[in-house]
């Protein structure tokens, strides 16, 4: 007899013992409070046809729906190990979360990963290490400004990536802002424009115009030279990134779903309210590179000469090659260039988008470093990378390969409270990060998580310091591909620089002088010397 059979079997024999017994002992019709409802949704499982679990397993089928529901938490706290865990395991959280609190982030009894697994990568150290990080000089500055910027910014090695509000709840925003002024770093605002919330505590800014261009745009979704302007001149902007795209999901366009796109952030990103929002995949102001580098130019001036760059996770390496081209052709330079890596995100995507598109961030960032190497562009231009920085050794890794500085979004989250409870898409975030849900976000206090970015900031740099003195360097610009090391085998080691050498200055502007794997990207119609 099936589940069905004898859910309706039972559920007939104790209706009609009760109203038997009913004749003899009334009170046991009190019976029905805890009866009545299961058989009611017994009977309603059995009709219903969304469900065929529900259908075949009347009551038994829903605690199926129950533990799916619950199967994150259940997975986090009591299934999953310390190195397991994803999109970061319990040991990168932990240390994220006792840095922000100001607590003991040593770790006892070793080293819990496999180091002879593949992929396992360690920083080469000196027999003539520094005794103290302060000798190569305590949180060192990246000025950003090429030849044509007139306002140059001294930024942090870690800054906090973009993250929009609409995407962020107002306190959450608030904390990040405040953490970014109490430590002197900077507050990427994601391509939902400016609030309130990012000025209210003059935090420096990074103002990300993205493909909606949210905050200057006219009805039509064109680009609005007036309003940019007026956004741009304000003193807590240092910068203005354009993010042609994004890790999460690379040629895309940003999702701001229906539930989160409130009156409010519909005012600020001048759109309807209520409704979804998905950016466009693609600029309207500019088709081609050389529009594009006008385009840098154009927002250059309008912001009275402050330093001007671009976002993009690495797909077609053509195309950014023909970036670099249009660069000594207009002879226009970013002040920047962030290199975003396929495994970023901290929204909504598309999984197949999230998992299957845009180049990770090593294999980006070696190609985009050593491709402005190549056409004598690297020293004009600095180098930013997000995507998973989390660790001081993240950062000399990413430093290593190429970059000037780093930023970091889940992991600033997390020093706000977020528990990597994978709700960000949902409005339904339980600590108040990413939802626009009021009650939720209420319960992010932000007089208490702004102090705890601003530690795991100090603590991360410190870190990343220790590390590089460690290395018996006198400056995180000393830093190459030759000081990390990778396990490519069980018996075999190689340097980034076995793994990527690097090519000499220049040699992209000559026909004889490019490398064997850059000349597919060449032809005869191409600008060379």
């Amino acid at each position: 007899m099936k589940v069905r059979e004898k859910f309706i079997l039972i559920s007939t024999i104790l209706v009609l013992a009760i109203i038997g017994i009913a004749f003899f002992w009334s009170p046991i019709l009190w019976s029905f409070i805890l009866i009545g409802p299961l058989v009611i949704m017994g009977i309603f499982d059995i009709l219903q046809t969304s469900h065929t679990i529900r259908r075949n397993f009347p009551l038994i089928g829903r605690f199926r729906y129950m533990l799916e529901s619950i199967r994150p938490e259940i997975m986090q706290y009591f299934v999953e190990t310390d190195t397991q865990g994803r999109p970061l395991n319990r040991i990168l959280r932990s240390l994220i979360y006792r840095r922000a609190k100001g607590e003991n982030d040593t770790e006892p009894f070793g080293t819990q990963m496999d180091i002879y697994h593949s992929g396992y990568e360690w920083l080469e150290h000196s027999m003539y290490a520094k005794t103290n990080p302060k000798n190569i000089g305590e949180f060192p500055r990246l000025i950003i400004g090429g030849k044509d910027c007139k306002q140059p910014y001294s930024s942090s090695l870690l800054n906090i990536s973009a993250m929009s509000f609409g995407s962020l709840s107002d306190n959450a925003i608030l904390a990040l802002n405040k953490g970014a002024k109490m430590g002197n770093f900077a507050h990427n605002t994601g391509e939902g424009g400016i609030s309130d919330y990012h000025l209210k505590h003059g935090g420096d800014l990074i103002w990300q115009v993205g493909t909606g261009y949210f905050g200057c745009r006219h009805d039509d979704g064109s680009f609005n030279e007036k309003t940019f302007r007026k956004n741009a001149t304000r003193p807590e902007v240092k910068m203005i990134e354009i993010k042609l795209s994004q890790g999460a999901k690379p040629g895309h366009g940003g999702i701001l779903p229906a539930s989160k796109n409130t009156e409010e952030i519909a005012k600020i990103r001048h759109i309807k309210p209520g409704i979804a929002v998905h950016s466009p995949p693609s600029h309207s102001a500019f088709s081609d590179p050389i529009q594009f580098m006008y385009f840098i130019k154009k927002l250059r001036e309008l912001s009275d000469g402050k330093p001007i760059g671009f976002k993009l996770c690495l797909g077609r390496k053509q195309e950014f090659m023909d970036f670099c081209e249009a660069m000594i052709f207009t002879g226009i330079l970013p002040d920047f260039i962030t290199v975003d890596g396929g495994e970023g995100g901290t929204g909504a995507a598309p999984v197949e988008f999230s998992n299957s598109m845009g180049m990770p961030l090593r294999e980006g960032l070696i190609f985009v470093h050593d491709t402005l190497v190549g056409f004598g562009l690297r020293k004009e231009i600095k180098v930013i990378v997000a995507g998973k920085i989390i660790t001081g050794f993240h950062m000399a890794r990413a430093i290593a390969l190429g970059a000037d500085g780093c930023n970091s979004a889940r992991a600033m989250m997390l020093s706000i409270g977020c528990i990597q409870a994978l709700q960000c898409n949902t409005n339904t975030c339980p600590v108040g990060v990413a939802t626009q849900n009021p009650s939720l976000a209420k319960g992010l206090v932000v007089d208490d998580k702004a102090p705890r970015a601003n530690r795991y900031h100090e603590a991360t740099i410190h870190s990343f310091l220790e590390l590089v003195a460690a290395a018996g360097l006198n400056s995180p610009a000393e830093l190459t591909r030759d000081h990390i090391s990778k396990r490519v085998g069980l018996y075999d080691v190689k340097t980034y620089h076995d793994i990527y050498p690097p090519i000499e200055e220049g040699c992209l502007l000559n026909i004889d002088t490019i490398p064997e794997d850059y000349k597919k990207f060449f032809q005869l119609t191409r600008i060379m010397k």
